[in-house]
């Protein structure tokens, strides 16, 4: 009865232009979406809805009556459905994307109906709803595991397609089985939304293969005015198709912020080599996070990334994530060289956790850091790496030279460091005489007692850190 309660009052609110309701968890099932939803139904100056209903109770008939209700506010402009982990079915999402198209002004549109089980026509028929927003600019759909495979791929990117003044597009099918063939139908309808500027796209854990990265990247190349991509392709065993990806990209010649998940996806040195050349294309970049989780770049492909990454002259921040693809002491050298070529980077974000670099490595990243005189922000993940105390000591001579830092993160567990590392460590830091923020984390290292009271009186020296 709770939720009869909540849509009773919010009828009330007659003069309501934004309403934001959190009732996840609450088990208000089919009676209780029935009474929100006519609650909400006669908030007819509503602008701007916000309804997060993570709750697993929501089903099909729910799904009705929320959407009736949501038909009703004619007005609005902005809507964020969040339905999350219920179980709506085809017939749900059915219900819902009829009911959308009565919102004839919205220009912004979130909905998240992963894992409800929609399964290709649920994808259909909420596509379509979709297709008839006219006026939609911002599109932020998460259909995550719901077995909508190839087909399910083919329906959402026909609709998708019909959306003509998108600028901005989130789609995620992260899970879902969509293989070659919906990849290939998917991205050759979203290119020709040829007002995008900003298209974010996860397709993980769908297991396809090089020849659908290649695709992939063949149709994203198409989108001329892109100025953000961001592409999640984690876990999809693409391997060689890390070469047509890098070969596209570089024709996207407007970005400025890319974005890049292959974690786990078995690139070699080669897959590497090529993408930083596609990379080093992009020439107005000045945002790159590129993540290569557990991939097999070893030492070369180290090189072959650092080099590309060099190209890209107007970098203000970059995000670099290795775990697990043993580079090495030697060519730990060569991407520090290689990124201090950023002479414009505020930001750096470095992750090398269990790559081996060992002391030489960090002795070399210490002097490249040092070269980033502009950065504001430094994070630095080091954990498993065996660097020692020499280790903690050139690391700390390079960072008291970072002049202008703000904020420093440094995560150097389970690197056999003593009180004589964490001493060299400590006074590098309080070098840093603009620093507000420190994070320093050094677990399961050999530090003992004295090597505590040093943090501590760095803390008590550095009076300004929060």
């Amino acid at each position: 009865m709770g939720a009869k309660y909540v849509g009773d009052r919010i009828a009330k609110c007659v003069a309501l232009t934004s309403l934001n309701l959190d009732l996840s968890g609450n088990s208000i099932h089919e009676n209780g979406a029935k009474y929100l939803g006519e609650g909400i139904a006669k908030c007819a100056t509503l602008t701007s809805l916000n309804l997060n209903l993570y709750d697993k109770s929501i089903g099909e008939k729910a799904a009705k009556y929320l959407g009736e209700g949501i038909a009703k506010c004619v007005a609005l402009i902005f809507l964020n459905l969040n339905l999350y982990d219920n179980s709506i079915g085809k017939n749900g999402a059915k219900y819902l994307g009829e009911r959308i198209t009565k919102c004839v002004a919205l220009t912004s549109l979130n909905i998240d109906l992963s894992f409800n089980s929609i399964h290709k026509n649920g994808a259909k028929y909420l596509g379509e709803g979709i297709a008839k927003c006219v006026a939609l600019t911002s599109l932020n759909l998460n259909l995550s595991s719901n077995d909508i495979g190839e087909k399910g791929a083919k329906f959402l990117g026909e609709e998708i397609e019909k959306c003509v003044t998108l600028t901005s597009l989130n789609l995620n099918l992260q899970k879902n089985i969509i293989g070659e063939k919906g990849v290939k139908y998917l991205v050759e309808r979203i290119v020709n939304c040829v007002t995008l500027t900003s298209l974010n796209l996860d397709l993980s854990l769908n297991f396809f293969e090089f020849n659908d990265a290649t695709y992939l990247g063949e149709e994203i190349s198409k989108c001329v005015t892109l100025t953000s991509l961001n592409l999640n392709l984690q876990s999809n065993g693409i391997d060689e198709g890390a070469k047509y990806l890098g070969e596209r990209i570089a024709k996207c010649v407007a970005l400025t912020s890319l974005n890049l998940d292959l974690s786990a996806n078995y690139i070699d040195e080669k897959g590497a080599k090529y993408l930083g050349e596609g990379i080093a294309k992009c020439v107005t970049l000045t945002s790159l996070n590129i993540n290569l989780i557990s991939n097999a770049i070893r030492e070369k492909g180290a090189t072959y990334l650092g080099e590309g990454i060099a190209k890209c002259v107007t970098l203000t921040s970059l995000n670099i994530n290795l775990i697990g693809n043993g580079i090495g002491e030697k060519r730990a050298t060569y991407l520090g060289e290689e990124i201090a070529k950023c002479v414009t980077l505020t930001s750096l974000n470095l992750n090398l956790i269990r790559n081996g670099i060992g002391e030489k490595g960090a002795k070399y990243l210490g002097e490249e850091i040092a070269k980033f005189v502009t950065l504001t922000s430094l994070n630095l993940n080091l954990i498993s790496n065996g660097i020692g105390d020499n280790g903690g000591k050139y690391l700390g001579e390079g960072i008291a030279k970072c002049v202008i830092l703000t904020s420093l993160n440094l995560n150097l567990g389970s690197n056999n460091i003593h009180v004589n590392g964490v001493k060299y460590l400590g006074e590098g830091i309080v070098k840093c005489a603009t620093l507000t923020s420190l994070n320093l984390d050094l677990f399961d290292n050999s530090i003992g007692e004295n090597g505590s009271r040093i943090i501590k009186q760095l803390v008590i020296k550095a009076k300004r850190l929060i």
